[in-house]
């Protein structure tokens, strides 16, 4: 007990107080140690030569992977002859010769049952399973039974596949995209160039030389990380993931922090895979008060996919997280032994007067 109080009193605290500069001192002698190891390996490109927020660079054409979500636009949807309509598609009707008062003339939708809704005056026409010039043959007939003299022309303007083409997609876990009605389609990958072919060449088994655009509605699958050392006793080290566009720089991403933490540092830098996956990474460090407080751009470097971003701790705090997990201890276990103590004196202190009271 009389070591515990020890440590407790102003001379132990001083004691663990440089016995947690030491531990320090010891961890800047292998980070010297390492930045010695790095320097022994391939020189970093120069400043000039890495992409930052004056000269940014253009990434490498956009490969598709899950889950990004891509945007396809049907420009061509032409079904293969002969087409039986279907619920959903969208014919152009256009008749002369029909009432003044209710002309026939747009666009009219098959509705679930199969049907052609006319209005009221003219009822109903079923041309489910139809071709186009039967559904015209079935209208004329249901006019001709208002209507002396007509003309009926009826053209495909949309079909139900097509609403299941255009719109957003996301890539799927297995890397595909559905397209309803007509598959899926494998696309994790290729550029935006290669999808648009892969998913034309699989619509042309259904429809005549169809034509989409693909873009990319939503950047999912290339991310890069920040990376805050926990130097506080109240968090960990915390790590966010944040997809990429294309054109941030390290004040853009750390923007997305709200800034540096309380207990971080002002040392940091950008930890960066090889690009030929040799093993060579590129550490480039960053001055967090040039790009700040004097507007240079010379380490405000553009984020490419998988970049780390790591921000050091602050060393103080750190000092202070150390030496509360070092006494805290200390402290309860201390506190426990002196309750113990206590305890053992109270008892012991009954049990006397007890065996004296009975002597009388």
């Amino acid at each position: 007990m009389a070591c515990f109080e020890h440590l407790l009193s102003p001379r132990g605290r001083v004691s663990l107080a440089l016995l947690g500069l030491l531990v320090l001192l010891t961890g800047c002698h292998q980070l010297h140690r390492n930045r010695a190891l790095e320097a022994s390996l391939p020189p970093v490109p120069v400043e000039a030569k890495v992409p930052d927020g004056e000269l940014r660079t253009t990434h490498a054409p956009y490969r598709i992977e899950p889950p990004d979500v891509l945007l396809i636009d049907a420009l061509k949807v032409v079904p293969k002859p002969p087409y039986r309509l279907e619920p959903l598609d969208v014919v152009d009707i256009r008749v002369t010769g029909a009432l003044p008062d209710f002309p026939i003339d747009g666009r009219y939708q098959v509705q679930g049952s199969g049907i052609l809704n006319l209005g009221v005056t003219y009822g109903t026409v079923s041309v489910m399973g139809l071709t186009i010039e039967e559904a015209t043959q079935a209208v004329q007939a249901q006019l001709s039974k208002q209507l002396a003299l007509t003309t009926v022309s009826i053209s495909l303007f949309q079909t139900a596949g097509t609403q299941q083409i255009a719109g957003e997609h996301q890539v799927a876990a297995d890397g595909t995209v559905n397209l309803g009605l007509y598959g899926q389609v494998y696309v994790t990958g290729m550029t935006l160039g290669e999808a648009k072919v892969a998913i034309e060449e699989h619509l042309s088994e259904f429809l005549a030389e169809p034509e989409v655009a693909v873009d990319v509605s939503t950047f999912q699958s290339k991310v890069y990380y920040i990376i805050s050392d926990g130097a506080s006793a109240e968090s960990g080290d915390q790590v966010l993931r944040i997809p990429i566009t294309g054109n941030e720089t390290v004040l853009d991403a750390l923007s997305n922090t709200g800034g540096l933490a309380p207990f971080s540092s002002e040392n940091m830098w950008i930890a960066r895979r090889s690009p030929d996956k040799a093993g060579f990474e590129t550490r480039l460090p960053i001055d967090w008060h040039a790009i700040t407080a004097r507007g240079s751009n010379a380490t405000n470097y553009q984020i490419l996919p998988g970049d780390r971003i790591y921000i050091s701790g602050n060393k103080l705090t750190a000092l202070d997280t150390f030496m509360f997990r070092v006494i805290s201890p200390l402290e309860r276990t201390a506190t426990f032994i002196s309750l113990a103590s206590s305890a053992i004196r109270t008892l012991s202190i009954s049990f006397r007067t007890r065996n004296n009271n009975n002597t009388f």
